[in-house]
């Protein structure tokens, strides 16, 4: 007579036991896009490198999830906002992605982030910098993982203005991106008793940037703040060192520089530059042991992009394990739970906002003597808390508890 119930009772058990909890998954499988720009000139920090990346994680993590494969499928954007967005949409309607990664630019950022909203998926962007993208624009199914203006513009502003750089001269790129670093750096370097002197602000790809270079040099401030993405700041700081800011005592910082940026000018021309940063591939043995597998791969070490790809895509097969279920909300709730402590990560957490809060670093380039082998291109000045660089909730996303 206690057959049946005991059978009852097991029969529970299972139902309720994680390899039931398989059938949870979505049509069977977890398809993550890694939508990137595969040619332009967010190629070298993103592109092949973050497929790569999310790649590796899937191995990694044992090609499946709560008993069922793991798929990673690319696509280029062209740095288009309507083609990434079209994209996105795609592949969330058709091909039934669960996850879109990486997604180089603000704007397009923002594109596939309505998207992903309208649609209820979800996308985790490592290379968009915009803060509107966990502030006015915050989405329950959207998170930023690697960086966004005001971390860098604030890590290095005030790290810089505290080690006795408190003049500083702006050469902004004109528009939104480049007008966010320097407003988020002067307010920063105001705030702490340092004082701006003035800026340019040249239009994107400017061939010839001699004449801003100069301005900025004339002005005489200690810190010339470079404002902006490639390839601008990477001209601008070759420019400067043709033309002796570095050996003339002023100094250079980039509000957003990323190592392959280093690799492309050369230490000769990057020397003596500071800039804050996310991941640096020599800092430790944890970054060191992931980055030469990646380099085994690609033949150069990761940026803070790629590195970033790895850890969200890691820390979003794990949320799907801990929820038993690929629904997105049930896994962005799973994701919150834990802290983010990787070889990307430091002191990490994913707030409500959809931003991942973690420890910072400034840095300045080495001179070639100082470097001693191959990628050897920075030391470690300071450390920046993920509190002190990213700041509280904006209260405009609707998602911060008020």
């Amino acid at each position: 007579m206690f057959v049946r119930p005991l059978a009852a009772a097991m029969m529970t058990a299972a139902l309720l036991s994680p390899s039931v909890a398989a059938a949870q998954v979505s049509d069977d499988l977890v398809k993550i896009g890694v939508l990137t720009d595969m040619n332009g000139p967010a190629s070298t920090p993103t592109g092949q490198g973050s497929v790569t990346a999310a790649q590796m994680a899937v191995e990694d993590f044992g090609g499946s999830v709560l008993g069922k494969p793991i798929s990673v499928i690319a696509g280029d954007h062209q740095l288009k906002p309507d083609i990434g967005a079209s994209l996105a949409r795609r592949w969330y309607d058709v091909e039934q992605v669960d996850l879109i990664v990486d997604v180089p630019v603000s704007a397009v950022g923002l594109a596939v982030q309505n998207i992903a909203n309208e649609k209820k998926r979800m996308f985790i962007t490592q290379s968009t910098g915009a803060a509107d993208f966990h502030g006015k624009f915050c989405s329950p199914y959207a998170m930023q993982w690697v960086f966004d203006t005001r971390a860098l513009a604030v890590g290095t502003a005030q790290e810089v203005v505290k080690r006795g750089g408190d003049s500083w001269f702006f050469i902004t790129d004109d528009y939104a991106f480049g007008q966010s670093l320097e407003r988020d750096a002067a307010a920063v370097v105001t705030k702490t008793g340092g004082k701006v002197l003035g800026s340019v602000r040249p239009p994107f790809a400017t061939a010839d940037l001699s004449s801003f270079v100069l301005q900025a040099q004339a002005s005489k401030a200690k810190i010339i703040g470079i404002a902006g993405g490639p390839p601008n700041n990477i001209n601008e700081i070759k420019t400067g060192a043709e033309f002796g800011i570095f050996k003339g005592g002023q100094q250079m910082a980039a509000l957003l520089a990323l190592i392959t940026d280093i690799h492309s000018l050369g230490l000769p021309a990057a020397q003596g530059l500071l800039l804050t940063t996310s991941f640096y591939w020599d800092m430790d043995d944890k970054t060191r042991e992931w980055s030469k597998r990646y380099f085994a791969k690609m033949n150069r070490m990761p940026t803070m992009w790629q590195a970033g790809v790895y850890s969200a895509v890691t820390h979003y097969l794990q949320g799907i394990k801990d929820a038993g279920t690929d629904e997105p909300l049930k896994v962005a709730a799973k994701m919150r739970e834990k802290p983010i402590e990787d070889f990307f990560a430091r002191n990490g957490k994913l707030r409500e906002d959809g931003l991942m809060v973690h420890d910072l670093m400034l840095v300045q380039v080495k001179s070639p003597e100082e470097s001693k082998y191959p990628w050897d291109y920075y030391k470690i000045l300071t450390k920046i808390s993920g509190d002190d660089a990213f700041g509280p909730p904006d209260p405009a996303c609707p998602l911060v508890k008020k």
